[in-house]
């Protein structure tokens, strides 16, 4: 097959040419912005799940529904060495600029005090960051250094800017779960705020399946403030609609036997999907793509998930993480994803305590999370699979 013209597409937060299966959650985002069209206050957005399962893909589309519908949008991805002011400054700043009010400019100064806060009061001129907001700072709004005070403050001014225009805003963040504990915690109270006043601003997350345990641990109402949405591997159907679909707008097609194939070896996880219908297209030497082709080309798409999708995330593990994280696969022999911590320790012939170091140095990594008390898990889909594959290859 013309590999030229191969319509699938793995890649980190790349929309696949059909984004099968999400319907429900777009409907549910499209609810949210006619409600608060009509100043019916609604709860922001967190939608969980694991790697690979398109949760920025998802986050992407729904940002392009708010951007259509008029509203202000941007985005932001957390890291845990960052602070919030920044990038979320950054994020702000552009969905003020696509608001597009005739006189932005106290909001502005705002805005810019909140993110010069963020400097140590020693820095010189020249080594702060350059917001790129041309209005002055002003002093007194957004500039207490108190985080969920000066959030508060930024976000109800934002807020109140869209509400003149009969407009809103919405805030993506992607990888929420890697906020600090401070942030967190302002984030939760500037929702709070911004419901209990019907303002049109919502924050719209994605993170790993753990987040709503973040958010519970900072604020004790975080359960009422979000809807939150799992997403997870798609269902026979939409697992074939995302290979069929764009292979008929090339005029190709596959065989009934060759799509049971794919979702035997992808499990219906979106990236596994595109990873797996790339490499079989450019394998297959013709149209209708068979079980034959399926079964030649997963060799070669387990090696390319191997190195980038699998060994990429393995490679950021230390030696003592990495046993702690075989040791995971293994005693994990049925691949349901997760296993009590006892039961790692126990295939270590350790005490649990010993290796608390290397547990919570994976969660930091986002390589494992905590599941439910005393139990563990990947966030990434088929990785026990993967490491024992590389045990026995040894």
């Amino acid at each position: 097959m013309d590999p030229i013209r191969n319509p699938y597409a793995p890649g980190a937060g790349q929309r696949p040419p059909e984004l099968a299966g999400r319907d429900p959650q777009l409907e549910a985002f499209r609810f949210v912005i006619e409600r608060i069209a009509r100043g019916r206050p609604e709860r922001s957005i967190v939608l969980v799940g694991l790697r690979g399962v398109g949760k920025t893909v998802l986050l992407n589309a729904t940002r392009s529904l708010a951007v259509r519908a008029g509203w202000g949008t941007g985005k932001l991805e957390a890291r845990p060495d960052q602070g919030i002011r920044r990038p979320l400054g950054a994020a702000l700043h552009m969905a003020i600029r696509e608001l597009g009010h005739p006189d932005a400019t106290a909001v502005l100064s705002t805005l810019k005090a909140f993110v010069e806060r963020a400097a140590p009061p020693n820095t010189k001129a020249y080594d702060r960051w350059n917001s790129g907001i041309s209005a002055p700072s002003i002093a007194g709004r957004a500039d207490s250094g108190d985080i969920e005070i000066d959030l508060v403050e930024l976000l109800t001014d934002v807020a109140g800017l869209a509400a003149d225009q009969g407009k809103g805003v919405a805030v993506f963040i992607d990888e929420m779960q890697d906020l600090g504990a401070d942030d967190v915690s302002a984030l939760c109270a500037a929702c709070h705020e911004l419901g209990q006043q019907s303002l049109p601003l919502i924050v719209v997350g994605a993170g790993l399946p753990h987040l709503p345990a973040v958010l519970s641990a900072s604020k004790s109402y975080s359960e009422r403030l979000f809807a939150y949405a799992r997403i997870d591997r798609l269902d026979r159907e939409s697992a074939d609609l995302a290979l069929v679909a764009p292979a008929a707008d090339e005029g190709a097609a596959f065989t009934p036997e060759a799509l049971d194939a794919m979702y035997r070896v992808t499990g219906g996880y979106p990236y596994f999907v595109q990873a797996y219908g790339k490499v079989v297209w450019d394998l297959a030497p013709s149209s209708p793509i068979t079980a034959e082709d399926v079964a030649v080309a997963a060799p070669e798409a387990e090696h390319e998930l191997a190195v980038g999708f699998f060994g990429s995330r393995l490679e950021r593990a230390t030696a003592a993480e990495r046993e702690y994280l075989r040791a995971m696969a293994d005693a994990d022999a049925d691949d349901t994803g997760t296993v009590p911590s006892a039961l790692v320790a126990q295939t270590l012939g350790r005490k649990p305590q010993s290796l608390s170091p290397a547990r919570d140095a994976l969660i930091k990594k986002g390589l494992i999370y905590a599941s439910e008390r005393g139990r563990i898990a990947f966030t990434v889909p088929h990785f026990g699979r993967f490491l024992r594959a590389q045990a026995e290859a040894a």
